[in-house]
């Protein structure tokens, strides 16, 4: 029977999405205005290796649209073909208004921003996006090319279905030209799961383009090009800035230059994944967008094989994102090539192999190491003794594990070895699009691994003690120290502790050498089955949380001006705002906090939020009322009673949802109860739908 999907589909969806993100973060220092082409030229001359080295590589809007867009096929798409507006529900639900997601540079300049504001307005895609509504100039930005790498990973080897899927997503925001970008680099990518061959992924993308269209024209004149001097990208590059530069295609950021940019890096780095992300950032103009664009491309036609490991390294297989759950940006790449595989073989109504599907787990963090070269973004504290990389010698079951080589380490040298669950802004180099940040990691919940000790020398074998250290005050809690057996594996489990009310950033052990000077220790140790899983039951203390890019940790506001006031999160604000945290996949569970309104009708306590425009509503609903709200792109009222509330005044709140039944208790007493079928899970957080001002206060999450 003939298939769609290849046999080595989850690795060739891994090295695409992995050389999307090494194309974003090698291109993105040198973005314009700023940078020029001369000007990265003339400062970098030929790049061979990132320009700068960030902390963590912050949230772009490059990969904030193909992860976050992509939803539509969870919330409105999931068991028919997508439409524009199904992509357009998603723009509106993960996206806060005016921060982060993409550039907000204004209605009328900003494609992304106007678009937005079209459909905040009730225009629905594909209006929102078209030319008759927004001008041909707007329309043909380049964004309709830059959000859509995913489309094309989850419809391999098809690429009239990649390229549909494409331009139904380009649609939102773009129309023309902007949506030939979609369908070409869509069925590009489609194309290049079944071939390596750059000229013929090249020409399966223009296959889906109109051959009189300007985009076809640009890369035909590339191609051309290359065939009389196919050894000087950058005479290519000066007959693209003569006849086809931004002089001619005007607007902020025009997609037929960087069309043409795009081609001009696949054909002249002829199917070498390094060099063609290289040459697309050496030649300017939206350096980030193309060197992403031609990375997805090629990161799947090489595989992981053909990424050189100074690109793979600093990555980390980790990607901050920017929408509305701060669970959700914290993304580890193999996992989420993992859900991007399973979507895949869904829209091929193809039969998901038992073990894709049960190494994928969304609810938990949880790592196996068995993608080539995969590290799950855990790190070492001390690269002197300790240094990290995968490894195939060693697995629990499967084929890979992390390895750690101990070198030369004597009695009491420590190195932590650990996974990153939650970033600080101290933690990144810039700003950029603002990441909103919650913790994968909370007290209560339990911590697993399998450790196999390999040591070459030393009077005394190893040890190592389970800790997790905490954001703000930096405090490591550590247990037991454990001492590991040569050549045996050991199953560690261990529960996260109580973090007083503040958030984790760190999980993981700390490995320690009990030889003598002379001795030294040397070897290697083996972690497999990554873990933290299970009921989490936490406190948030507001005395110990910090303003993060314009957030109270650890939440993403949309909407609404939020402080820290001693020992409570204020808020004022003159429209409907909601702050949202938590697991974005939650299911039952209780909050409690303790809320004092100070100045309007509604102070409102947020459960199973699935985003801006998905979740549940329930508080002080006017005067003398509580009200239970269901907000599923419109807010609607199902349930209120009578309650005698007063300004200046604290009430203690419990909200429960369990099963299908939502439940409001105030200060002790039982006020509401209703049972809805509509959200299932979802973050929490708190909320108003008009004008308030309210002190929240001593807040607390259980999971059920």
């Amino acid at each position: 029977m003939y298939t769609l999907i290849p046999s080595n589909y989850l690795e060739k969806v891994y090295s695409g999405y992995l050389g999307m993100n090494i194309g974003i973060r090698l291109g993105a220092p040198v973005e314009p205005t700023i940078w020029t082409y001369e000007r990265i030229k003339n400062t970098y001359g030929d790049i061979t290796d990132y320009v700068k080295q960030y902390k963590n590589f912050a949230a772009d809007d490059d990969a904030n649209g193909p992860f976050y867009f992509l939803r539509a096929l969870y919330d409105d798409a999931a068991n028919r073909e997508l439409t524009p507006n199904d992509v357009a529900r998603a723009w509106l639900n993960y996206t806060r208004e005016g921060v982060g997601m993409f550039w907000w540079g204004g209605y009328g300049i900003s494609t992304e921003h106007t678009a937005y504001i079209n459909l905040k307005k009730g225009i629905q895609a594909p209006q929102a996006g078209s030319i008759e509504q927004n001008g041909e100039i707007i329309a043909e930005q380049i964004g309709g090319q830059i959000f859509i790498d995913t489309w094309g990973l989850v419809n391999p080897g098809n690429p009239q279905k990649a390229a549909d899927y494409g331009e139904a997503a380009a649609r939102v925001s773009h129309d023309g030209e902007g949506i030939l970008g979609a369908r070409f680099f869509c069925a590009a990518i489609s194309k290049a799961f079944e071939t390596s061959e750059i000229n013929a992924i090249i020409e399966a993308g223009l296959a889906q383009i109109p051959e009189d269209s300007t985009y076809a024209q640009v890369a035909r004149a590339v191609l051309a090009f290359h065939a009389s001097q196919p050894d000087d990208f950058r005479a290519c590059r000066d007959m693209l800035e003569r006849d086809w530069g931004y002089d001619k295609y005007t607007g902020v950021c025009h997609i037929i230059p960087n069309a043409g940019i795009c081609i001009l890096a696949m054909i002249y780095g002829q199917g070498d994944f390094n060099r063609t992300v290289e040459i697309a950032t050496m030649c300017g103009w939206d350096t980030d967008c193309n060197a992403g664009n031609v990375g997805t491309v090629l990161g799947v036609a090489c595989g992981v094989e053909g990424i050189a490991h100074k690109y793979r390294k600093p990555i980390n297989d980790s990607i901050v994102m920017s929408g509305i759950s701060g669970y959700l940006n914290i993304l580890d790449i193999p996992t989420y090539a993992k859900e991007l595989a399973i979507l895949g073989y869904r829209l091929a109504n193809e039969p998901c192999p038992e073990s894709l599907l049960s190494s994928f787990r969304e609810h938990e963090v949880y790592f196996d190491f068995e993608l080539p070269g995969s590290t799950h973004n855990i790190r070492v504290s001390d690269p002197f003794f300790c240094e990290i990389k995968h490894s195939t010698e060693k697995s629990v079951q499967g084929s890979g594990s992390l390895e750690v080589t101990f070198d030369r380490m004597t009695r009491g040298e420590q190195s932590k070895i650990y996974y990153k669950p939650f970033y600080t802004r101290d933690d990144f180099s810039d700003e950029r699009y603002s990441p909103t940040l919650a913790p994968k990691a909370f007290s209560g919940q339990k911590v697993s691994m399998n450790i196999y000790l390999d040591q070459w020398n030393g009077n005394e074998t190893m040890g190592f003690a389970p800790y997790v250290r905490l954001a703000t005050s930096k405090k490591e809690i550590l247990q037991g120290y454990v001492k590991l057996v040569n050549n045996e594996w050991l199953q560690v489990e261990f529960e996260i502790p109580d973090s007083e009310g503040e958030l984790i950033d760190e999980v993981g052990i700390v490995l320690e050498s009990y030889s003598l000077v002379k001795y030294k220790s040397l070897g290697r140790i083996f972690i497999d089955e990554f873990r933290i899983h299970g009921k989490s039951n936490y406190t948030i203390d507001f005395n110990k949380q910090l303003i993060n890019f314009g957030c109270v940790t650890p939440f993403a506001h949309n909407h609404g001006a939020w402080s820290l006031v001693k020992d409570a999160m204020y808020l004022m604000t003159a429209e409907p705002c909601e702050a949202y945290t938590g697991n974005y996949f939650s299911r039952d569970y209780e909050v409690s906090l303790n809320i004092n309104p100070q100045h309007g009708p509604s102070h409102m306590v947020a459960v199973r939020a699935q985003g801006a425009m998905r979740g549940y509503h329930v508080g002080f609903d006017g005067d003398n009322e509580v009200s239970l709200y269901i907000n599923n792109f419109g807010y609607k009222k199902l349930a209120s009673r009578q309650f005698a509330w007063k300004f200046q005044q604290g009430y203690d709140f419990k909200v429960t949802v369990q099963g299908d039944t939502i439940t409001l208790i105030i200060d002790g007493e039982e006020i509401l109860q209703h049972k809805d079928e509509t959200f299932s899970y979802g973050m929490y957080g708190v909320s108003t739908i008009s004008a308030a001002r309210t002190y929240f206060r001593h807040m607390k999450l259980a999971e059920i």
